[in-house]
């Protein structure tokens, strides 16, 4: 297991942002994973778990502590099975399954990151979420300091969120396993509507898997959510808020400002979630709250490709990033009332 003193954490996050860890450890078996755990566990010593680093914002102070990169491979598809380890690269994982004429994931390409923090964050775009392919995860048991594996119905899925967010110092993921569909080489329904319009056929249709991932990565590059160490406005997190869900009550209130806002006849993105909520658009408030593409004068600005991400133009520092962040999430709240929530994981900081 690779060991390394005040390294520097900034290269290993997609912002490319933070300070150093006092020590950084890099494990590349389930087993050096398991050991560095509670070797951390049982010394007292602040512990981080780094996968991808594509959903991190790490403080300039950096981490006192131990980091631990998890570089973990493993690969292994038996029929429609699917076992992945943690530290498998999430975007080649899914264009392998792809290739073995899979679906499931298909639509989900492009999506920085390693494997293991996909049940975390129930990773989710254009359609597809990992939580209803997902059979299992295998995980170190920090409390009971124990292997377990744990099903899908004890995971707790909900839109952006998980036991193992909601549980963060309890659980490490070591495997996920998934179930995916042989559909003859074709994609799951397309159940997004951008990705219908952009193939050309009808929300609920199945085209070749190869072709909803092709078309999904092309969306996603438009928006500058491919990475691309050229493309500054890839220098993100992605998605830096998550879209906002609210009662009746907030919703109502919510209308009422769009309306005395931008007028009677403005209406915001509106997705009834089943249980008495209404989601609307974090995008759509960034924009109208007067965030547009290319906010910003300083290096830490809005994508000139897509309002939701924030971005690093080079030279940022992470308190100029929470400077834009806290600034657009004070505007959104004063133009529409809607408290904006991150995203990406805060340490050392927070908003």
């Amino acid at each position: 297991m690779q060991e390394l003193h005040d390294a520097p954490l900034a290269p290993l996050t997609t912002f490319r942002l933070g300070g150093p860890a006092t020590r950084l450890l890099t494990a590349t078996t389930d087993a050096e994973v398991v050991a560095a755990v509670r070797e951390a566990d049982a010394s007292g010593t602040p512990l981080l778990i780094i996968g991808g680093g594509s959903n991190l914002v790490i403080g300039d102070k950096g981490f006192d502590g131990t980091a631990l990169r998890i570089a973990t491979e493993g690969f292994t598809l038996s029929g429609t099975s699917l076992e992945l380890a943690a530290g498998e690269t999430w975007t080649d994982a899914v264009a392998r399954t792809v290739e073995a004429g899979l679906a499931g994931i298909e639509c989900l390409a492009g999506i920085p990151g390693s494997a293991g923090a996909t049940p975390i964050q129930n990773v989710g775009a254009y359609g597809q979420e990992v939580s209803s392919t997902i059979t299992e995860v295998v995980a170190y048991d920090r409390h009971t300091r124990e292997t377990v594996t744990i099903p899908n119905a004890e995971c707790s899925f909900s839109y952006r969120h998980s036991r193992f967010k909601a549980e963060p110092d309890r659980f490490v993921v070591l495997r996920v396993r998934f179930a995916l569909e042989e559909a003859g080489g074709l994609s799951a329904p397309l159940a997004y509507p951008e990705t219908a319009r952009a193939m050309g056929v009808e929300q609920g249709e199945r085209v070749p898997a190869s072709a909803a991932r092709e078309t999904v990565l092309k969306l996603r590059a438009g928006k500058g959510m491919v990475l691309d160490p050229e493309d500054h406005d890839t220098w993100s997190a992605g998605s830096f808020f998550t879209n906002p869900i609210l009662d009746a009550a907030a919703y109502g209130d919510f209308l009422a400002r769009v309306r005395e806002r931008l007028g009677p006849d403005v209406a915001p993105p509106a997705f009834p979630t089943g249980d008495g909520r209404t989601k609307t658009s974090a995008a759509w408030l960034i924009d109208r709250a007067g965030f547009t593409k290319g906010y910003g004068d300083g290096p830490a600005r809005i994508s000139t490709k897509h309002t939701l991400a924030l971005t690093n133009r080079g030279g940022a520092t992470t308190e100029d990033l929470l400077a834009l962040a806290r600034e657009v999430v004070a505007g959104v709240h004063a133009a529409f009332g809607v408290t904006l929530v991150n995203e990406p994981v805060t340490v050392g900081v927070s908003l």
